[in-house]
């Protein structure tokens, strides 16, 4: 299905390349099914509804942007998942990881989609990892091809790192020593 998108250049989705290619490793590495999913930065949500395809049990979409959140919003109605299977947090991504703290959800699969250029990275990943990430949980963060993450975020480790042109992804677990 054709999902919307919002106008203009501050959201950047995710190449149907990569995605493919995310979901294909997700598939064979990870258990999608009945997964609890945290799609932070979701812009018009497609890696989030992927998920929810391919089995999740329940998404939870962190998005701030206004125009990005009209186009998750389309897309939710127009893929017809039920009310019960997802949430959206209309939230900066920090506001969002605090408030899930609080509520204590731990989740299996975080995708992490940031502008590029933010410094998010850094300050999130330790945040998902210090709080929200199950034992055997994974971290998957989008970034620029040429800007690669430190291999640590304590308390996360990148176990994976994949190239597709401009695009990586980096997969993180928690460190073995700190996994609850």
């Amino acid at each position: 299905m054709r999902l919307n998108t919002p106008g203009g250049t501050k959201t950047r989705p995710t190449s149907d390349r990569v995605k493919e290619a995310l979901f294909s490793i997700l598939d064979s590495n990870y258990l999608l099914k009945e997964a609890l999913v945290l799609d932070l930065c979701a812009g018009s949500g497609s890696l989030g509804i992927e998920a929810l395809s391919r089995g999740a049990a329940y998404t939870v979409f962190v998005e701030k942007d206004r125009a990005a959140l009209q186009s998750l919003r389309s897309n939710m109605t127009r893929t017809g998942f039920s009310d019960q299977q997802y949430e959206v947090l209309a939230i900066d991504c920090q506001q969002a990881l605090k408030q899930l703290v609080r509520r204590q959800i731990m989740f299996s699969l975080v995708l992490f989609d940031p502008p590029y250029q933010s410094n998010l990275y850094q300050v999130v990943i330790p945040q998902v990892g210090s709080g929200l990430l199950t034992t055997e949980g994974v971290l998957v963060a989008e970034t620029a091809a040429k800007a690669a993450l430190p291999d640590r975020l304590p308390p996360c480790i990148r176990t994976d790192r994949r190239l597709y042109g401009d695009t990586a992804l980096d997969f993180f677990m928690l460190e073995p020593h700190h996994a609850p």
